[in-house]
């Protein structure tokens, strides 16, 4: 579904909440899913061990055909219900811990300040996307895993095919072996010789003893390599985006830095970036308060429109950094909330604070009106993002 305000989720959203807050919605391969937009339902649904959410379900909703295509082949634990999923997550759960993240800090700084210096000495009206949004959580997760930055093209290009909701099957498939085979071959590099890295512990640790078979290795590769960057750069841009449409609100955060992790907080809520949602199916009939939901049917959990829900947030298409907003579920909710949140709170603090600073007349090159929203893309965005700062 189109949305109005490039900033808000669709317009019906709201009045679905209200009056229809399971409603069918008819798919590309003519399934009827319900479409969930309360924040309470959702939060339950996310955290029932009866919704699963293995795409090799029969009735699991894909939202579009590139997509199945995707989800079908990820065998990483994102696609698994417990106890798989938890025994596989916990082998990677260590490497994204709070103090892991916080000893990263200053090399994302780093790396932050780099950009910035870089990006000052391209012509005014340069993509911010292109020259800061794009390669700084690139850079980051790049170095954890221990894959080399010069490959980014790669699941770069393997990314927007399968992200794309315009994607073919056939697109899908080709961009998902010619990512597998990057990672295979690096697997390979990594037994014979090892680093610091987490590519190389998992090898290591899990591989070599036989804990997890090569194939379900790559996955887990995979999904930390696009999960780890293709999100943040979307909000990268668009939380910078949000606070130039709202100058009162980035006046605030200028005359207190310290309110950046809230209005961090308020810009996940604000412009939850995994537009589409979680997906599920009930694997026994469940009563989601008041609403049977039956065996064997799916459901889509707007998350944009549950971090949208008045209940919890007043006024909720107000985009305010003095709400305390940490309750939204823009990484998700249970057992498959992102496992990389920490790090992307991290990259998003720094960067907001010190773009900022670094430019502080920052504004828009081109009218609001000639941005380019990512409306064909599991994760929403802009495109572009062109800005002059003298």
């Amino acid at each position: 579904m189109q949305r109005g305000c490039p900033f808000h989720p669709p317009e019906p959203y709201a009045q679905l909440r209200k009056e229809q807050p399971f409603a069918r919605v008819r798919l590309w391969d003519g399934t009827s899913p319900y479409l969930v937009t309360n924040f309470d339902d959702i939060k339950l649904i996310l955290s029932h061990q009866d919704f699963s959410a293995q795409a090799i379900n029969p009735a699991y909703p894909h939202v579009f055909e590139g997509r199945m295509a995707a989800d079908l082949a990820d065998r990483s634990f994102l696609r698994l219900d417990n106890p798989e999923h938890d025994r596989l997550r916990r082998m990677v759960t260590k490497e994204f811990t709070v103090k892991k993240v916080n000893a990263l800090r200053p090399m994302i700084q780093q790396n932050v300040d780099r950009l910035l210096e870089n990006y000052s000495k391209l012509p005014q009206g340069s993509d911010f996307v292109e020259h800061v949004a794009a390669p700084l959580p690139t850079e980051i997760i790049t170095y954890m895993l221990g894959v080399p930055y010069g490959d980014h093209e790669v699941f770069h290009r393997a990314t927007k095919i399968q992200f794309g909701t315009k994607s073919t099957p056939a697109d899908v498939r080709a961009s998902i072996k010619e990512l597998f085979d990057y990672l295979d071959q690096l697997i390979t590099a990594k037994a014979a010789n090892p680093q610091d890295d987490v590519i190389s512990r998992l090898v290591q640790e899990q591989l070599e003893p036989g804990h997890v078979d090569r194939e379900t290795l790559i996955n887990i590769i995979r999904l930390l390599l696009s999960a780890g960057h293709q999100t943040t750069q979307a909000m990268t841009a668009m939380g910078v985006l949000t606070l130039l449409q709202h100058p009162d609100q980035l006046a605030l955060i200028k005359a207190d830095p310290e309110m950046v992790p809230h209005a961090v907080e308020e810009l996940l809520r604000y412009t939850t970036p995994l537009h589409i949602g979680a997906r599920r199916v009930a694997l026994a009939d469940v009563d989601v308060n008041g609403h049977l939901v039956k065996k064997g049917e799916g459901v889509i959990c707007s998350t944009p429109a549950a971090n949208r829900d008045e209940q919890l947030f007043p006024n909720p298409d107000q985009f305010d950094v003095t709400r305390n907003a940490s309750r939204h579920v823009a990484f998700g909710y249970g057992i498959h909330q992102c496992l990389g949140q920490v790090l992307a709170r991290a990259e998003l603090q720094i960067v907001y604070s010190s773009v900022f600073n670094r430019f502080p007349k920052l504004r828009l090159a081109i009218p609001f009106e000639q941005l380019r929203f990512r409306h064909e893309m599991f994760v929403y965005g802009v495109h572009e993002l062109p800005l002059a700062w003298d």
